[in-house]
C-alpha cells in the first residue's frame, strides 16, 4: 500500500531486477546472520539486541539485493551498528575475527558506527536524528554531480520525534530527491516506553504523508513485501514504513522493552538458535 499526499494507492511499483554485481539474498543467509548477531552481542556482553533484530532483515535485503556500487546506505539508528556489521560480514566486507572484537578496546567495530575505517560506512551516527540530513546531502550531491545511484537511509521510529529529522524531511521533499529512500524501523518501542507513550506520531505513515513524499508500508520481516515497497520509480522521496517486531526471532525478548538495553543470557542465545533451526524463522524469501 502506498500513499502520495493523503491519497491511498493500492498498488506499488513492481520490483525490478537485482542490480548487476548483486545476487538475491540466499536462503538461510538471513538466519545465519541473525545467529552471528546473537553470538557477537553475547560475546561482547552488550545490549541493544532488540533494535538490531528488528532492523536486520531490511539491512540484509538492501545490502544484498539493492546496494550497487553507485548506491549509498546511511544507518541513522546508530545503536543498530551490530546488525550493520553482521550485514557487511555476510557480504565478505568484515572478517569473522573482527566481529569477535565487537565493542572491545581498540576495535574497529564500536557500539555505534565509526566515522571512517569501515567499508560502506561514511558517517558516525551515534546520536539519533542526524542520519537523514546526511542522507539528504548525499542524494542532493549525486544529483548536482549528475551521478546515478540511490541513497537508502534506515531510521528508527523514535527518532522521528526529533525536530532535526522532520527538518531534514522538509528539505528532502522540497528538493524532490527522488533518488532517496527512507526506511523506518517501526517496532513501536524506544528506550523508555512505547512510541505512543513517549510522543505519539501514530499512524506515522499518515503524519509524514503531509510532507509531499511517497509513503509505502510493508511487513519488515517479509522479504517479498519489502522488495515491492523498496522498488524505485517515483518522482519524490520514498518513505517506507516497515512494521517490525523488536527482538524478532528471539521469542524470549520479542516485543519487550527491556530488549532495547539489556544483553541476552547464554541460555537465551542457545534457545533462540535451536528454536530458529527447528522452525526455520526468517526463511520468507
Amino acid at each position: 500500500m502506498a500513499r502520495r499526499g493523503h491519497t491511498l494507492r493500492a498498488e506499488t511499483p513492481p520490483h525490478g531486477a537485482v542490480p548487476a554485481g548483486l545476487a538475491p539474498l540466499a536462503p538461510g543467509l538471513l538466519r545465519l546472520a541473525r545467529w552471528r548477531l546473537l553470538a557477537m552481542h553475547r560475546t561482547a556482553g552488550v545490549g541493544h539486541v532488540g533494535g538490531n533484530l528488528s532492523a536486520l532483515d531490511a539491512m540484509m535485503l538492501v545490502h544484498h539485493e539493492m546496494l550497487a556500487d553507485a548506491d549509498r546506505f546511511v544507518l541513522s539508528k546508530g545503536h543498530a551498528a551490530g546488525a550493520l556489521y553482521v550485514t557487511l560480514w555476510s557480504r565478505g566486507l568484515i572478517t569473522d575475527a573482527e566481529l569477535d572484537s565487537f565493542h572491545t578496546d581498540g576495535t574497529r567495530l564500536p557500539g555505534h558506527p565509526p566515522a571512517r575505517g569501515l567499508p560502506g560506512i561514511r558517517f558516525g551516527t551515534g546520536s539519533l536524528g542526524h542520519g537523514l540530513s546526511l542522507a539528504g546531502g548525499l542524494a542532493l550531491a549525486a544529483r548536482l554531480q549528475g551521478r546515478e545511484g540511490r541513497v537508502f537511509c534506515l531510521t528508527s521510529d523514535g527518532e522521528w520525534q526529533e525536530g532535526s529529522t522532520l527538518e531534514a524531511l522538509i528539505f528532502c521533499a522540497h528538493r524532490r530527491l527522488s533518488n532517496l529512500t527512507i526506511l523506518i524501523d517501526h517496532n513501536r518501542l524506544q528506550g523508555f516506553g512505547t512510541t505512543d507513550e513517549v510522543a505519539s506520531l501514530d499512524p506515522i505513515g499518515r503524519v509524514l504523508a503531509g510532507f509531499s513524499v511517497e509513503i509505502r508500508e510493508a511487513d519488515g520481516h517479509d522479504l517479498p513485501a519489502m522488495r515491492r515497497a523498496l522498488a524505485p520509480g517515483t518522482d519524490r522521496p520514498v518513505v517506507v514504513v516497515l512494521h517490525t517486531v523488536k527482538g524478532h526471532g528471539v521469542p524470549a525478548i520479542e516485543g519487550r522493552l527491556d530488549s532495547h538495553y539489556l544483553p541476552l543470557t547464554e541460555e537465551q542465545v542457545q534457545a533462540a538458535i535451536l528454536g530458529d533451526a527447528v522452525l526455520g524463522t526468517g526463511e520468507n524469501a
